[in-house]
């Protein structure tokens, strides 16, 4: 009988196989990374959102003072804070980095921020954060997975509501950060001190569509994604 030597059959098989590897290895990244991609958006979407009202609110006169002379920025639009007995607080955000030469902020890095602490602590809400790095030690310190603000970090903390207790025009920051909140719900406002920074490269995968790292993102410029464009023009413009 005729047809296909033993040989070829293998052969053949072995690309049939092999396709079907790929496939199966491209597939479900896709979809993941659609899913994913969506959820980055309106995470830069609501970072864009909070820092335009913070912005426009007149008590943060210190934040559009410092903008203009920060490295860096962070923005959580939604920080979560927790409860009775054990207290504490999540929430995912942005970090962009201004390019010392040209001025120009950077496309988005993803970052989770969390804090625990033990304590008696009554009720939850809400938080919104912005978080200025405000020279290169405070950058390099970002850099560090999972690094503790506080310790060797000096932050400023933002008074209840919004704006900054401290820290009201840039020769009075001493801080390496300055951090302003607003706050729902029982709390008065946001205590960052120990809080642990965390890079979230999955989010930032889908974002780009490439495997990146932050040091890619925010200094190297070897990504882009135009659904951050506003949020850089905002950034750009600041008390302008």
């Amino acid at each position: 009988m005729g047809g296909i030597p033993k040989g070829h059959r293998k052969s053949r098989m072995a690309t049939v196989l092999a396709i079907l590897a790929l496939l199966m290895f491209l597939a479900p990244d896709t979809y993941a990374s659609s899913a994913d991609q969506s959820a980055a958006q309106r995470i830069v979407d609501a970072a864009q959102t909070t820092l335009n009202d913070f912005m426009r609110n007149p008590k943060n006169v210190s934040l559009r003072a410092n903008l203009d002379h920060a490295e860096g920025v962070l923005i959580f639009p939604k920080v979560l804070q927790g409860g009775f007995l054990l207290g504490g607080s999540t929430g995912t955000g942005v970090f962009l980095v201004r390019n010392k030469r040209t001025g120009k902020w950077s496309h988005p890095a993803f970052l989770k921020i969390n804090s625990v602490s033990l304590g008696l602590q009554l009720g939850g809400g809400v938080a919104e954060v912005v978080i200025l790095a405000m020279n290169q030690e405070a950058l390099d310190s970002l850099f560090v997975a999972c690094y503790t603000l506080g310790g060797n970090a000096s932050i400023a903390i933002g008074s209840k509501g919004a704006g900054c207790e401290r820290s009201r025009s840039l020769p009075g920051v001493v801080g390496k950060f300055i951090s302003f909140s607003r706050s729902k719900g029982l709390y008065a406002g946001l205590n960052l001190m120990g809080s642990s920074i965390a890079e979230k490269e999955g989010l930032e995968r889908a974002y780009y569509g490439v495997i990146t790292w932050l040091e890619d993102i925010v200094l190297m410029d070897r990504v882009s994604n135009k659904g951050a464009d506003a949020l850089r023009e905002t950034l750009k413009n600041g008390n302008h």
